[in-house]
């Protein structure tokens, strides 16, 4: 055998043997490196979440979960959003003094968008879940009720903005997380907004 046809084959030997090692790298770096991303549930404690809102019509509430916490998104109509202001002598924190909010949240609304209310669903009391109790709906609360959020646990009573009503257990305005619009039908929960609209 001469020694260029063995100098071909050694090459072809090297060639197959590169890729074969090649691949068989690639496949153990795979699962190794795919172990270095967050699991499924690190990524729904901390990561954000994407809420579609293309479908929601006036009074519809979104749930969805971001840091463990349930979190609201609610469809508010031009009734709803004009009936906030009326109230405002009955609420604690009409204003939402105490920071409860980002500073984009804070207006009458407590929203980016006065259409959508964006907070955490839980009570400031004791962080029970509350109920979501729409203007229309029977209630114990009279007929100047224009819907909001009650906590059967101990009776407290927040309104279409998430704002508390004086005189009961709740101390603070529920929580509005940080969000932004990435655009006209999806909301972005845990990250900040310094314009409000992406």
């Amino acid at each position: 055998m001469c020694s260029d046809e063995v100098n071909r084959k050694r090459r072809n030997l090297i060639a197959a043997t590169t890729v074969v090692g090649g691949a068989g790298a690639a496949a153990t770096a795979v699962p190794f490196l795919s172990s270095w991303q967050p699991s499924a549930r690190a990524r729904a404690i901390g990561a954000p979440v994407e809420v579609d809102i293309s479908d929601m019509q006036p009074g519809d509430l979104k749930r969805t979960q971001w840091q463990g916490k349930p979190v609201w998104v609610l469809r508010r109509g031009d009734e709803t959003i004009d009936e906030l202001a009326r109230i405002e002598g009955e609420l604690r924190d009409p204003d939402s003094s105490v920071e409860q909010q980002p500073a984009y949240a804070r207006n009458e609304y407590r929203s980016l968008k006065p259409e959508y209310l964006v907070v955490v669903g839980l009570c400031t009391h004791l962080g029970c879940s509350p109920s979501y109790k729409a203007p229309d709906e029977d209630n114990d609360f009279g007929d100047d009720w224009i819907g909001g959020f009650f906590c059967p646990c101990h009776g407290s009573r927040f309104d279409m903005a998430g704002r508390v009503y004086k005189g009961v257990p709740a101390p603070t305005n529920m929580v509005v997380p940080p969000y932004k619009f990435i655009s006209d039908n999806r909301i972005l929960i845990g990250e900040d907004s310094s314009e409000g609209v992406a």
